[in-house]
């Protein structure tokens, strides 16, 4: 492992739009701590709220991401769990913006409305690092709001086992634009490793962003991560999931909606299940009047939601993290 911390700067070498279909940029070792710089969601060419997205960007790439990274040891079977340590907005500015046909509340491709599109537009909001603040300014200037400085990662993801290529902008069980606000400093993602090396990669900084990403559009701004990995041997993860703190979650990918919340809860009741010894029908009733379910977007392709239980109900179960590392000495690799 090396002795320094690697630092990867955002460039056209080291950003693409895709997980899969690209060489990895660099190698990253379990425990090594990695600082990397990401782009915002629309590369760095919004800069004035006269440019329109549509105008300046190249559709559909968008949400780039720095990477893919080589991490050493990282088999298909395994589970790679991203501790992100921390995330810096980088400069003073973040950029959010509606579209045509696009957002949860107008007519799309996929649902079709008689009202005419959305008009473009774009709003500059003011970060304030020092007071922690994001200040909103209405289009004509009449009204301003200070919100609270919440860093969070839009994208992480693995590449697709059996070799396929996934935009960026979609999510799936490899991870992608999950857009949950539970994805900030501190926590942990837990991604199934589909191919040698899993080749992760991150992106989409937000300043903020509420719940299910009404518009389509969080504040995007570009950002310093710092991040860890460990490679959690022979132990497959089915879906995307997130420890914090407090709260263990499974990330639910589907549309519909419901979906996408059943796919949640059913997995969420399967790890309750496993670290508390309890049988399904019982973990189903306790997470039914214990859970909590936080809507990450209802804007893609695919729509996300993060079904968590408090940790404190596991009464002395040891966090999933622990429980891994329990299940990869029952006979995972060492």
């Amino acid at each position: 492992m090396p002795d320094d911390p690697l630092f990867l700067d955002a460039t056209p070498a080291t950003v693409g739009y895709t997980f899969g279909g690209r060489e990895p940029v660099a190698t990253i070792y379990p425990g090594e701590l990695v600082r990397l710089r990401t782009w915002d969601c629309f590369g760095g060419k919004v800069t004035s709220t006269d440019d329109l997205p549509s105008q300046v960007c190249q559709f559909p790439y968008l949400n780039p991401v720095t990477g893919p990274l080589w991490v050493d040891g990282a088999r298909p079977g395994d589970t790679l769990a991203v501790h992100l340590v921390d995330l810096t907005p980088v400069g003073e500015v973040g950029w959010s913006a509606t579209f045509p046909h696009f957002g949860a509340l107008t007519g799309t491709p996929t649902t079709a409305m008689l009202h005419p599109a959305l008009e473009e537009r774009v709003w500059q909001y003011r970060i304030d690092a020092a007071n922690g603040t994001v200040g909103f300014t209405a289009s004509n200037g009449d009204y301003t709001a200070e919100l609270a400085l919440q860093p969070m990662l839009g994208t992480i993801g693995v590449a697709p086992a059996a070799g396929e290529v996934r935009m960026s902008i979609v999510p799936g069980v490899h991870g992608g634009n999950l857009d949950t606000p539970l994805l900030t400093a501190g926590a942990t993602l837990y991604l199934p490793v589909g191919i040698d090396g899993a080749l992760l990669a991150v992106g989409d900084g937000h300043a903020r962003q509420g719940e299910g990403e009404l518009c389509g559009v969080a504040v995007e701004v570009p950002m310093d991560v710092t991040l860890t990995v460990e490679v959690i041997a022979d132990v497959p993860t089915s879906l995307p999931r997130l420890e914090t703190d407090t709260q263990l979650a499974s990330i639910g990918i589907a549309r519909p909606l419901d979906d996408a919340y059943r796919s949640a809860h059913a997995d969420l009741i399967g790890l309750l299940a496993d670290l508390t010894g309890l049988d399904q029908l019982d973990a189903y009733q306790l997470l039914s009047q214990a859970g909590t379910a936080r809507i990450g977007n209802m804007v893609d392709k695919q729509y996300t939601i993060a079904a968590s239980l408090d940790k404190s109900l596991l009464y002395g179960a040891e966090p999933y993290r622990g429980a891994h590392r329990r299940l990869r000495a029952l006979g995972g690799r060492p």
